[in-house]
């Protein structure tokens, strides 16, 4: 199967969609309130990953300033561009030393070949993923949202997502939040659609209708 056939599309996003509100009611009332789930996605490539690592433990609202910040700085955010910058550049626009190590490593990586982002998106995703993860800086989390939002892969649940699990809270109303592995066993049952399952928690999540409750969740 060719990457682009493992591809979620929007046929394919409104099929899981009807597949997962068919077996969970829950999911039917937020596609009945809401609509379905846009088909949320990101370029693939070097950039997409460097917003990725500058998103870990801040807001999505942080990162995106940051990014912008560091894409006026180097005039675009390639390998070669973050490469010139060096760490000490790049802590200069306001990362942090470990990010600013991170992204630099990933820079370095691409520019010598050593990380190969079209052979992964090419490869099987179990090889794919075990290469990402090799990188340092990209963990299990990042990796997933890589698979979920730039190769957009329909079966893939972002382990730790805390959006996901404070939507999981209010949607399956559970006396509590949960954490990371009961949410992880409770996203099994929505395979092969675990990408689309998330996509319609942050549908959830993102709704302005149900803002005000996302901060006491």
């Amino acid at each position: 199967m060719t990457p682009a056939a493992r591809r979620l599309t929007n046929e394919s996003l409104l099929a899981g969609t009807r597949a997962l509100c068919e077996r969970d009611a829950d999911f039917a009332g937020v596609v009945a309130r809401l609509g379905p789930p846009p088909l949320w996605g990101r370029p693939t490539g070097f950039a997409t990953l460097v917003r990725i690592i500058l998103e870990q433990q801040v807001s999505l609202a942080a990162a995106r300033t940051m990014f912008l910040r560091l894409q006026s700085h180097a005039g675009g955010v390639t390998p070669e561009t973050i490469g010139r910058l060096g760490v000490d550049g790049l802590r200069r626009v306001g990362l942090t030393r470990q990010k600013a190590s991170y992204i630099h490593g990933l820079a370095v990586g691409v520019q010598s070949g050593a990380i190969d982002l079209s052979a992964i998106a090419r490869a099987k995703d179990e090889t794919g993923r075990n290469a990402l993860l090799a990188v340092r800086g990209l963990g299990a989390w990042s990796v997933d949202i890589y698979y979920l939002m730039a190769l957009r892969r329909p079966d893939v649940w972002p382990h730790g997502d805390l959006a996901l699990a404070q939507a999981a809270h209010q949607v399956k109303r559970l006396r509590a939040r949960p954490d990371h592995e009961r949410l992880t066993r409770m996203a099994a049952a929505w395979a092969p659609w675990r990408s689309i399952a998330a996509r319609i928690l942050w549908h959830h999540y993102l709704s302005p209708e149900f803002a005000p409750r996302r901060s006491g969740a």
